[in-house]
């Protein structure tokens, strides 16, 4: 430890610079880390030569290009003005110098950087030449508007020449669609066979895949920003049309207004910041607006906030959309899309993902690296509230369940701790616990993504794919609704399919 420390001394000396870590910036930790994930590279960027950087050659700008959106642009920023980590633009970066950049990306700091060298995630000659890479203005990533979008659009059935009525015998209300990550497909599962249906094409990574309001067809997105509309009544369910929105994004939903069923949808993404409106049929893209805009706290411009989840009003003919870094909920109003109007609701920074209370009227977001979550009322567009809860908060859609104590209430887990947040959710017949976490429950650990119930179980199940701990990663964990009070029971899920060793 004393060796480790006196060569980072050594190299902050030869910078003639005080400590970077000094500062209060906070990295991701392992499971956070895992959480972020690598983005989709941004491919076709343009390459800048900035004065007083060091030189590069072009194959090593396109490496350090590849390493920087892989392993720092989710905290950085695709522009490195800072998101969650700290602003590393040439102004900075020059100043520190290249032996200062190497000590700092090889040993990390005790504010949370990643070791990256002494971990061996990077080798010397990679952490070289991203310390000269820092120096130089970042690459710019191409924007991708109306023309972009429209040469990446197809229709391969066109709705003139789609099923009249549904050609198979599945029950398509319990059809699964199970992502198939780095393959870029989906699996349509049978889910009273349990079997196969079809392993259909789509974007990398898909992110999620959401049901239109008629259930016929289902939506994905992958990171890369592509959008796949599946026809869940062939008589082989496929892709039918599919869309490029952006380089890199995370959300896709359907317009669910009485009236309004599934005539639009829209996706948003993470770069460029922006969310598209399209026709719900066939994925044309109608209208494209920009997020980039002003935090909610400091007022301060922010150059690429990201568009998070988006999910369709129940009470309004609109989208709601949460805008990641600068901590606004936009209801995007599609009645009138020429005259597009929207109302933008103030809550706090680093909107991510959220779902629902049991009356489709109040949506449960969390703000992850602010540790809160946001509850919307949908019908009022208003916030109601922000609640402290653990360390970042990912309840995917959270899950809503009747305790037996506290009456209606809604549940999330954590990526940062161990513990399940569970919040009243009835402002009326339970007052006194609405908006309030009622509970805390335990988990087998951090890394938690998601959490369920069914409102016919009794079981809340809930996962923990992030831990460290491969044992604990790879089971899923199981509370009795009736009785919380008990603890939960383990259910070494990757032991019973018998895989044998490595990661699952």
């Amino acid at each position: 430890m004393k060796k480790r420390l006196t060569m980072v001394l050594a190299a902050m000396a030869i910078a003639g610079m005080p400590l970077w870590s000094a500062d209060t910036a906070k990295h991701p930790d392992k499971t956070q880390q895992a959480y972020e994930g690598a983005p989709s590279p941004v491919k076709d960027v343009k390459r800048v030569i900035t004065p007083g950087a060091p030189d590069m050659t072009q194959a090593e700008f396109d490496e350090a290009r590849q390493i920087y959106f892989e392993r720092c642009a989710g905290c950085h920023g695709v522009l490195r003005k800072g998101a969650t980590g700290k602003p590393l633009t040439p102004d900075i970066t020059q100043k520190k110098g290249t032996a200062y950049l190497k000590a700092f990306i090889t040993y990390g700091s005790p504010a949370g950087m990643p070791n990256w060298g002494t971990s061996g995630e990077l080798t010397e000659r990679q952490i070289d030449i991203m310390a000269r890479f820092l120096q130089h203005e970042p690459p710019l990533p191409p924007e991708w508007g109306m023309k972009e979008m429209m040469a990446s659009w197809k229709q391969f059935v066109p709705v003139s020449k789609r099923p009249k009525k549904k050609e198979n015998p599945y029950n398509i209300e319990n059809i699964m669609g199970v992502t198939l990550r780095d393959a870029g497909q989906v699996a349509l599962i049978d889910g009273d066979s349990k079997k196969i249906i079809n392993i259909v094409k789509t974007g990398y990574a898909v992110h999620i895949s959401r049901p239109s309001k008629s259930g016929r067809y289902l939506f994905t997105i992958g990171r890369d920003a592509k959008v796949s509309m599946i026809d869940l009544w062939m008589k082989k369910p496929d892709v039918v049309a599919e869309i490029k929105i952006g380089l890199e994004a995370r959300s896709v939903e359907t317009s669910k207004y009485k009236g309004w069923d599934d005539k639009y949808a829209m996706a948003g993404a993470y770069w460029p910041p922006h969310y598209v409106l399209m026709e719900g049929d066939t994925l044309k893209p109608l209208k494209i607006v920009s997020t980039r805009g002003y935090t909610v706290d400091t007022q301060e411009y922010h150059p690429e906030p990201r568009v998070a989840a988006i999910v369709a009003s129940h009470q309004h003919p609109e989208f709601i959309v949460n805008v990641k870094e600068i901590g606004k909920i936009l209801l995007v109003d599609y009645s009138d899309i020429e005259n597009l109007k929207v109302t933008t609701v103030g809550a706090a920074r680093f909107l991510h993902d959220g779902g629902w209370d049991r009356t489709q009227r109040y949506f449960l977001t969390a703000a992850n690296k602010s540790n809160k979550i946001a509850v919307l009322d949908s019908k009022t567009r208003k916030l109601t509230a922000l609640i402290e809860v653990g360390k970042i908060p990912h309840p995917g859609r959270g899950a809503n369940f009747i305790d037996p104590k506290y009456g209606p209430v809604w549940a999330t887990g954590h990526l940062g701790d161990d513990t399940i947040a569970v919040i009243g959710t009835d402002p009326v017949k339970h007052k006194q616990y609405a908006w309030k976490v009622v509970r805390t429950l335990k988990t087998q650990g951090g890394g938690n993504l998601f959490i369920k119930t069914h409102p016919k179980s009794r079981n809340l199940w809930f996962d923990n794919p992030l831990n460290p701990t491969a044992k604990v990663a790879q089971s899923v964990g199981v509370y009795d609704i009736n009785h919380l009070e008990k603890g939960f029971e383990v259910l070494p899920i990757a032991e019973w399919a018998d895989l044998g060793e490595g990661p699952k």
